[in-house]
């Protein structure tokens, strides 16, 4: 009896770890993504969905995706391009593509190439006939040869690509036979990969029992949106689909609207498709190593982090970044957390950044959160810190609540000031720049007689040493005025600057965007 109860314990034992390790296996053999979408806050989902004032945070969701369920979709990688910037920038693209097809198809997945309008050099090619010959498969939704913007779904892009998007000289015009004829031969096609650029691929993808969708290629704003083997259609036909954020283009001129560099121009493609259609993930997911940035995206990375809602940054900021910003830098803007209020999402972008920019009121977070911007801060890295970032990461009198730290002495360690109240809302503030600093970078184009400011006086005397006050702001009526704006020397080496401005009346003028913009600028390190 005790030998048999031995056995069936062994017996179940080993039943278990047998399923753990078969469990185990299958988890290794699945695509591990990272899911980057936005979602709207519920503070604002009851505004007019495509409204300015509606707003997005960054959400993640961590998926498993079965190889063999999923395909990679290769969109219009040609050869040639009428535009000669577009081609150039696909070449360079193209080895980084190839590098995750590999990875890829090793893994079982299904790699479909869809150079659009290329067909005939394909003919009688094996991967030809494997998209030619799937069953027709009846989709969800009538499949279009083009699907263009969904006003039900999506508001208008945020580029202006009417001119065609090109950003150089071309010799081609509207009209002429269009130059490519293949997809570029630095992307393998190899056995059992499929060739198309119709609705084959959708009979393909059902014949496969193929669920899920990764997306790569050009151009996110036109093709990667509208073929029918594209974003906008595999949404509609109910696949699981994720755009490869980093392995993609736009056709945009920076001559247009919004006017920001071409690579921003990208960014806020991208933003758009995770707001609206689908989630993105980066190529770095797939192969290992870091993020696709293509060589002339030598824009400066600045992360700015934004919680609070009395002077409404979450609004001004973001308009902000993309009108003086977007030129010059590349802009991750983080928001706390609408339901604990203790975590920024994306948050790792910090670790990335080039200057932080802080625009938070009194969130102690979650010691991983705030211990990232700790480190950075530590490593002598530049940050700027307008109105509330003084007292960023601590509650008034209180403790951090359980689960959360704070950061008491951020203000006189980090921006070299001494936060105590602010006078009233009411006194009308005016600011000066210091007559010996009107030369300084920051400083460059400002008035030397005072301009009004919005908002409160903060009371922020005395000053740390290794402090260089740049402007002075005076209340009405107060005798004592306060410094407005300064730089400080920190402990550990590095820049701060620090500015009591940023009322949303502050952005309505042109004082304090200039001044924000010109000290984001004098703080970028130089390269070497």
């Amino acid at each position: 009896m005790y030998s048999s109860l031995c056995y069936c314990r062994r017996l179940t034992i080993f039943i278990v770890l047998l399923a753990m390790a078969v469990s185990a296996q299958a988890q290794d053999k699945t695509l591990s993504l990272q899911l980057q979408s936005r979602a709207a806050t519920v503070k604002t989902a009851g505004e007019d969905r495509f409204s300015e004032k509606k707003l997005f945070q960054l959400h993640y969701e961590q998926a498993h995706w079965d190889p063999q369920k999923t395909a990679l979709i290769i969109c219009d990688m040609w050869d040639q391009h009428t535009c000669p910037n577009a081609a150039k920038r696909v070449a360079e693209l193209a080895p980084r593509v190839n590098e995750v097809v590999q990875k890829l198809r090793s893994q079982g997945v299904l790699i479909i190439h869809a150079p659009s309008d290329t067909m005939k050099f394909y003919e009688g090619h094996p991967a030809r006939r494997l998209a030619q010959t799937a069953p027709v498969a009846k989709p969800e939704t009538p499949l279009k040869r083009w699907a263009g913007l969904d006003s039900s779904k999506e508001p208008p892009l945020p580029i202006d690509d009417s001119d065609g998007g090109c950003d150089c000289e071309t010799n081609w015009k509207k009209g002429m036979p269009y130059p490519w004829t293949r997809q570029i031969a630095a992307i393998e096609i190899a056995e059992g990969d499929a060739i198309s650029d119709s609705a084959e691929i959708y009979n393909l993808l059902k014949a496969r029992g193929i669920e899920n969708v990764l997306i790569t290629g050009v151009h996110t704003n036109m093709c990667v949106l509208g073929r029918p083997f594209a974003i906008r259609q595999l949404v509609n036909q109910k696949f699981h689909v994720a755009l490869i954020r980093d392995l993609t283009d736009t056709m945009y001129n920076p001559a247009k609207a919004p006017f920001v560099s071409h690579f921003t121009g990208t960014d806020l493609v991208v933003e758009h498709i995770e707001k609206y259609w689908c989630p993105t993930i980066t190529s770095d997911q797939l192969i290992g190593g870091r993020e696709f940035r293509f060589q002339d995206d030598q824009r400066p990375h600045v992360v700015i982090l934004i919680g609070e809602p009395e002077y409404q940054t979450a609004t001004t900021l973001p308009a902000f970044a993309i009108s003086h910003l977007g030129k010059d830098f590349r802009v991750t803007i983080l928001h706390i957390d609408e339901k604990s209020q203790n975590h920024f999402p994306g948050i790792d972008a910090v670790l990335e950044a080039d200057v932080l920019l802080l625009s938070v009121r009194r969130h102690p977070l979650i010691p991983g959160d705030l211990q990232i911007i700790r480190n950075y801060l530590s490593a002598g890295k530049p940050v700027v810190g307008i109105r509330t970032a003084s007292h960023a990461f601590s509650l008034r009198n209180k403790p951090a609540p359980e689960g959360t730290v704070d950061w008491p002495l951020l203000d006189p360690e980090v921006f070299g000031g001494h936060y105590t109240n602010h006078y009233g809302a009411e006194l009308k503030t005016t600011a000066t720049i210091v007559a010996e600093q009107a030369h300084h970078p920051i400083l460059k184009g400002l008035p030397m007689n005072s301009f009004r400011t919005g908002g409160s006086l903060y009371q922020v005397l005395p000053l740390e040493e290794k402090t260089t006050i740049l402007a002075w702001g005076r209340a009405e009526t107060i005798e004592q005025p306060q410094p407005v704006a300064w730089l400080f020397r920190r402990a550990d080496g590095g820049t701060s600057f620090y500015t009591s401005l940023g009322h949303i009346d502050d952005f309505r003028g042109s004082e304090f965007p200039k001044l924000l913009t010109q000290a984001i600028q004098s703080l970028v390190p130089k390269k070497s």
